[in-house]
């Protein structure tokens, strides 16, 4: 059954923000933890918030629920959270946004969001096996002033962050206000990704890819629009990470079944699967691979070549790719 097959196949897991994975439990804990206010008065009221009309209309509440996250006992109660939802999915290797902006700009010191992440982080590989990356994304709601100062407060942990993103308000922050600091960025070393064309034009794909040299386009939905982008993002192995459940929920498609993942797939596109915001979505990865094998009538073979993509198009050492290719195919095998 396809649906088990594609929940239980080994995976990476490239398109994930660690603070959209707060489950309301949590926030509520938290909030308890801290002395803050929420306005909110139990659980349910906070899980009947999670209903969006647009990318804004979650980003509101993304904010306020963030606003508990204030100790590195925090950052690591959140991070070993997911890692432990992510090893019961088969999640090998994940790469989660992490955004730094919204927790300095509220007087958090930028050591106890890395050193929260980083105790978790070994746990979860020694206990679960789940190898991990960090992306630290810029605010482009913000201007690039600021990402500069974040990417300078960013380079003594250099060793713990892989790669720089954009994310936020889309609409209106086209990618290449953004050029200068994702120049400097990659002459220090780091990857560059960035989210694009989920509710912005086909243009802020292609300005990703020009103005902010992004190796991977996070969404990408848009570039549907666009023949000749299709074609460039195949032609240059793009990876999208693409995330079905999120687009649902906030209404970039009306169901499942509409969904440009097999569309793309099918056109050569890198595509892969992945859960965004997992709490404030109701999905986490494994959710998103049954429900769109399913949706799209996905065959096997796709939901492996899926699952290959997220390997290949991940940041992991050659010999991490390797070994978790391993496991796809010997998976492949054992449920053909």
């Amino acid at each position: 059954m396809v649906e088990a097959f594609a929940r239980s196949v080994p995976k990476a897991e490239l398109h994930l923000h660690i603070e959209g994975t707060l489950e309301p439990e949590m926030m509520m804990e938290l909030a308890t933890r801290n002395n803050v206010a929420l306005a909110f008065p139990d659980v349910d009221a906070i899980r009947a918030a999670y209903e969006f009309s647009d990318l804004q209309s979650f980003l509101d509440i993304y904010y306020v629920g963030a606003e508990v996250l204030r100790t590195d006992q925090d950052f690591h109660d959140l991070m070993l959270a997911y890692l432990w939802k992510a090893h019961a999915d088969n999640v090998r290797h994940a790469e989660m946004f992490f955004d730094a902006q919204t927790h300095i700009n509220r007087g958090v010191p930028f050591a106890s969001v890395m050193d929260g992440f980083r105790a978790a982080r070994e746990e979860g590989f020694d206990e679960l096996g789940v190898s991990t990356e960090l992306i630290i994304c810029f605010l482009r709601h913000l201007d690039e002033g600021a990402a500069m100062a974040t990417l300078e407060e960013a380079l003594p942990y250099r060793d713990q962050i892989i790669g720089v993103g954009l994310d936020s308000s889309e609409v209106d922050n086209p990618p290449e206000r953004f050029a200068a600091v994702f120049d400097r960025a990659r002459a220090e070393g780091f990857h560059t990704v960035a989210h694009a064309g989920e509710e912005g034009p086909p243009s802020y794909v292609t300005g990703a890819l020009d103005f902010l040299g992004a190796e991977r386009i996070d969404h990408g939905i848009r570039a549907r629009e666009d023949d000749e982008l299709i074609q460039r993002l195949a032609d240059e192995e793009i990876p999208l990470t693409m995330c079905p459940i999120s687009n649902v929920k906030l209404r970039v498609f009306d169901r499942l079944q509409d969904h440009s993942l097999k569309e793309m797939l099918e056109r050569g596109v890198n595509v892969t699967i992945n859960s965004d915001d997992p709490s404030y979505f109701g999905g986490y990865i494994g959710d998103n691979y049954a429900a769109t094998a399913v949706a799209l009538e996905l065959t096997k073979d796709e939901v492996a070549t899926i699952a290959r993509n997220s390997v290949t198009g991940s940041f992991a050492s050659e010999d991490r790719k390797a070994e978790i290719l391993g496991e796809i195919d010997e998976f492949v095998r054992s449920n053909s």
